[in-house]
């Protein structure tokens, strides 16, 4: 990484700036801008978040904005109603409110002396959804937008449900969102009502979870805001980025396909994570590209982007399994148009025999899934920050059905979406499915290329679905998560077939018995064949930031996966512990920790014993102000709902300051 000092115009700061509403909510904004903008007015980038700018985002920020700002823009990071040091009450992601907001931030930027009257917005992960929703909202003055990790899709394709099954990682994600809300704002900014605003808060902002259990189908709830129910919503060029190991990858296809405006993709072989960052290498000089989009689309330069192929993307070479990666190689790949209408189809058939083959022998293969399956899946979204990443696969194959080709006489690349399309039985009217693809090694190592889960209710409708009519036969088609992966000559293809994946997918209320009629079940890869035009690709610059701000690490914070068994009981724990940076104190004389511990358990042969409890616990002061937070939530189930607790506790200086427990039951709708 190349720390960039000195940029083609000086940049000045102002910490705190204050953007009214209409209703009279003041939210909290920091800008970076050229120092002579007033005079030589810019075009402007905003992000616009709930992660506390003061703290949460404060070093984040500092890497990112100073250095678009010396590049001739002004940079505007606002926290949200209800979030760090704005008004009001946070209840819920992507609600129209927070649009709304978003649009008035918006208008009151081009007003400025120093704005040209062009805006563009920029942001990953909720950030980045929110780019893509307000873009929806059409505001007059937004020109463009950079999306980095998000999705189009909030019900298919988020942390709450996947394949319309109920993901564990919702507690995990509620429970967060519920400690964060609970911190305070400054009283240095704030001043004496910082109090007020931080119990207004504790009290008001409920556990998101009860709105996302609430709606266990695709419902007019999800809808509102995944901008794919109608992507000519979006008038503004849309740069949509993300790495092959994050959550939300599967997007950018999809926006590529269904938006008409222009358009570009770029897909790295990163985490949940920013691309000059990464993990894992090869990281690229994002933030040029960033200047470039913006340079043309906001300034009308002529930079060339809109010259170069619709999508780029990584193709890993073959990695062997692991828990953690520094580097993944490959070598980039590009494609004029998505999707791609010549792309050839290679079809392999599921056979009886367990053999992965063109002719595949027919019959039939059952399995009743260990609850234990899925516990070396990885992080759903993995932020490359702890082992989270899925290791060798062999256990996982051995809970499984799996059908497993011949060595594999040459190279083979694809790129796109496989798709496996299942014949099943099932003796129990509610069921799930995962289904994986691996490449496995000449000694047995076996890794995960991609997967995708189903709720089999949900086979034909995620809005309408329908229980299964045991014993009787049904075809299921599974998209699995695009890839773009090349299999080593002499390694082996296999898919494996699962009713369990714990703790990805919330288990069935049953046992399930699961039968794959081989014959008529076949694989489906995406092929692309390598092309001299690859190689003459132009390179991406060297991963480039600002300087960074300065923090003193006053105790390290290790994060770490772990896995434990009790043998007498049955009992498997899975356990993140998150320490996100340890205890820092920041330039401003905020000293902050924070902690996140998740522990999902469940004993094996009782679908019903799957639980999650979350533990987070934040403080945040200086001087003589300190504030404590913590929640504690807990979901379990049994054969006909779902039950949650959520607990909040909060503490000025010694003295308790909050206490609330909510506790909800949510009846299962056919999950």
């Amino acid at each position: 990484m190349r720390v960039v000092t000195d940029f083609p115009r000086p940049v000045r700061t102002i910490p705190t700036a204050w953007i009214e509403l209409a209703d009279g909510c003041r939210l909290a904004a920091r800008i970076w801008l050229p120092a002579d903008a007033e005079r030589d007015p810019v075009p402007a980038i905003l992000e616009y978040l709930p992660y506390r700018l003061n703290d949460g985002t404060a070093v984040r920020d500092s890497h990112h904005y100073p250095y678009l700002a010396g590049h001739g823009f002004a940079c505007i990071r606002v926290d949200q109603r209800g979030t760090g040091e704005s008004d009001g009450v946070l209840e819920d992601e992507y609600l129209p409110q927070e649009q709304s907001d978003a649009c008035e931030v918006i208008a009151w930027i081009a007003e400025q002396p120093w704005c040209t009257g062009k805006v563009g917005m920029i942001g990953i992960s909720w950030s980045g959804f929110n780019s893509l929703q307000v873009a929806a909202n059409r505001p007059p003055a937004l020109g463009a937008i950079v999306t980095l990790c998000s999705t189009d899709d909030r019900y298919a394709d988020d942390v709450h449900y996947d394949g319309g099954c109920v993901a564990s990682d919702m507690l995990q994600w509620a429970s967060s969102m519920l400690g964060w809300n609970a911190w305070p704002p400054d009283p240095a900014i704030v001043g004496e009502r910082w109090r007020d605003m931080w119990l207004e808060r504790m009290r008001e902002a409920p556990p998101f979870i009860d709105p996302w259990l609430g709606h266990q189908r695709r419902d007019a709830y999800w809808k509102q805001g995944s901008v794919c129910e109608d992507f000519s919503r979006i008038d503004v060029p849309v740069y949509a980025v993300g790495g092959w190991a994050d959550g939300y990858t599967n997007a950018i296809p999809r926006l590529l396909e269904g938006l008409s405006v222009p358009r570009k993709g770029l897909i790295g072989p990163w985490a949940h994570a920013w691309p000059q960052a990464g993990p894992p290498q090869p990281t690229i000089g994002f933030l040029q590209e960033v200047v470039r989009w913006f340079d043309h689309w906001l300034r009308g330069a002529d930079t060339g982007i809109m010259d170069e192929p619709m999508l780029r993307a990584w193709i890993h070479e073959p990695f062997r399994p692991a828990s953690c990666y520094d580097a993944r190689p490959g070598r980039w790949v590009a494609e004029d148009g998505w999707p791609r209408s010549d792309a050839p189809v290679r079809t392999l058939g599921l056979g009886g025999d367990g053999r992965l083959e063109q002719d595949a022998a027919g019959g039939r293969v059952e399995i009743v899934g260990m609850q234990a399956a899925g516990l070396d899946a990885g992080s759903w979204c993995p932020y490359g920050e702890v082992a989270d990443w899925p290791g060798d696969q062999r256990a996982m194959d051995g809970m499984s059905l799996t059908f497993t080709s011949d060595p594999l006489p040459e190279r083979l690349e694809i790129l796109g979406y496989p798709e496996v399309t299942l014949r099943l039985e099932s003796d129990r009217p509610l069921a799930l499915v995962v289904v994986r693809l691996c490449e496995v090694w000449p000694d047995g190592a076996s890794t995960v290329v991609t997967r995708a889960l189903q709720n089999l209710t949900h086979r034909e409708s995620d809005e309408l679905p329908e229980p299964l009519v045991p014993g009787e036969p049904f075809t299921a088609t599974v998209r699995l998560d695009a890839a773009g992966h090349a299999f080593a000559a002499g390694n082996r293809l296999r898919v494996g077939v699962s009713p369990t994946y714990w703790p990805w997918a919330w288990p069935s209320p049953e046992a399930v018995r699961l039968t794959v009629i081989a014959g008529e079940s076949s694989l489906s890869l995406p092929v692309r064949e390598p092309r001299p035009e690859d190689a003459t690709l132009p390179e991406f610059g060297e991963p480039e930031e600002s300087e960074p701000m300065k923090k003193e690490v006053l105790r390290p914070g290790p994060a770490g996966r772990t896995l434990t068994h009790d043998l007498s009981t049955g009992r498997i724990d899975l356990s993140y512990d998150w320490q996100v940076g340890g205890l820092v104190r920041l330039p401003n004389g905020l000293e902050v920790e924070d902690r996140n511990l998740t522990v999902f358990s469940i004993v094996e042969g009782d679908p019903l014993s799957a639980r999650v409890r979350c533990e987070t616990a934040g403080a945040i002061g200086r001087g003589d102000w300190r504030t404590r937070c913590e929640t504690v939530s807990e979901m379990t189930c049994d054969a006909g709902s779902f039950h949650v607790q959520c607990t909040v506790r909060a503490w000025e200086g010694q003295k308790p300051a909050f206490e609330r427990t909510w506790k909800r039951t949510f009846p299962r709708d056919l999950v």
